[in-house]
């Protein structure tokens, strides 16, 4: 990390392409890093817990084997490809994985991956799917049960004041992450969405502290920028789950648009929303990752007592991020059985619509033998907003 300032891009795209690299050193000298697979885990006990919190990723260039012969390939692609790669010991070097009750693929094929990996800590933390008073109070007490289960897996306690500290971090991240997005509203936009994509994948996978110090080298870095590395195209935004590839925004510039914004799990979904400092830091997390996550899994009562009112209070973050960044298109890009972001297509559908925001829908297998397919629909779809 020590050179980064002088090269920092170079940097990144090093980390990157050797995802890990750095967590791997860490805990080659004796540092825990825990994995996790979803927003829903909070990951702010890591960090007070003395751990690495380490992002999972899967690979659409890695044919999904040794994953098929424990997981129904009726499971979510990606899923079978984060544990995949487990199992062929491309995260060897975890600790643990914690994983939480986001969606069935998640919650069901919990027990494959504890019983079919050899790592010393699992925690399954039970997120509830309803937001009402009394899922706070339930997930309150959920968290205290992960809070104990990283406190016997370290044998350290974890105080109130390291709950409180990782918090603060952590939403030092968040800042950094909402500034560096700021570099985007340029037309053309000052980094390409290749580059902000690496950048969150790398900090994904490092301490908070270092990846903190990472982006402040990356702003600076594009703060001396003159030159936009993309040329003026049509401004799209990317909407679905996660989406940890380049594929989709690298097709995009490779015909001339230019992804600007998007709302998926690896992006503003989950590294926007912030926690409150003040107060019981478990209830602060709490209402974090149940109330500002906004995930089709969540369920939320219908207030406005219209369909199209009730679309207003469910993606009114995608009106407002299309409106903030200007843009003129979007893609929905969803998985083949991601059940919650398949029932939504239709209303989301409908919800763009009415921002009268060109849309594109593409469901895909997690596979880089798809990109052929995915390019022409694309390439067609650009010229049509062009």
């Amino acid at each position: 990390m020590s050179d980064t300032k002088n090269n920092v891009m170079a940097e990144v795209e090093r980390q990157y392409e050797n995802y890990g690299v750095r967590a791997k050193e860490l805990c080659a000298d004796g540092k825990k890093a825990i994995g996790y697979i979803c927003s829903f885990v909070p990951i702010e006990f890591i960090t007070a817990a003395g751990c690495i919190p380490f992002r999972i990723r899967g690979d659409i260039h890695e044919p999904i084997t040794k994953g098929d012969s424990l997981l129904e390939t009726i499971v979510c692609p990606f899923i079978r490809s984060c544990f995949d790669l487990c199992v062929k010991d491309r995260y060897a070097f975890l600790s643990g994985i914690v994983i939480p009750h986001g969606c069935d693929s998640m919650v069901r094929s919990y027990s494959v991956w504890s019983y079919s990996l050899d790592f010393p800590y699992f925690h399954f933390v039970n997120t509830p799917s309803v937001v009402k008073e009394s899922s706070h109070e339930y997930f309150k007490d959920e968290l205290q049960s992960y809070r104990k289960s990283l406190e016997d897996f370290t044998g350290k306690p974890i105080s109130d004041a390291d709950l409180q500290g990782a918090i603060r971090l952590h939403n030092e991240n968040r800042t950094k992450t909402r500034a560096l997005y700021e570099f985007k509203k340029a037309d053309p936009p000052l980094i390409s969405a290749a580059e902000l994509q690496k950048v969150l994948a790398v900090g994904a996978s490092l301490p908070i502290e270092e990846a903190n110090a990472l982006f402040d080298d990356v702003l600076a870095e594009l703060g001396r920028r003159t030159e936009a590395p993309v040329k003026k195209g049509p401004r799209i935004l990317l909407d679905g789950p996660c989406v940890d590839h380049l594929a989709i925004s690298g097709i995009v510039e490779e015909n001339g648009g230019n992804v600007v914004i998007d709302t998926t799990c690896m992006g503003t979904r989950d590294l926007w929303p912030l926690a409150d400092e003040d107060g019981d830091p478990v209830a602060s997390l709490a209402r974090r990752y149940l109330d500002k996550l906004n995930c089709p899994k969540t369920y939320r009562e219908n207030t406005a007592g219209t369909f199209a009112g009730d679309a207003e209070d469910r993606f009114g973050d995608i009106g407002a991020r299309a409106k903030e960044f200007a843009a003129n298109g979007a893609i929905l890009y969803l998985y083949k059985y991601c059940d919650p972001f398949g029932f939504e297509v239709p209303a989301r559908k409908a919800y763009y619509e009415s921002l009268n925001i060109p849309l594109l829908c593409l469901e895909d297998t997690y596979s880089a033998g798809t990109i052929g397919q995915l390019k022409t629909r694309i390439q067609a779809f650009l010229e049509m907003i062009g």
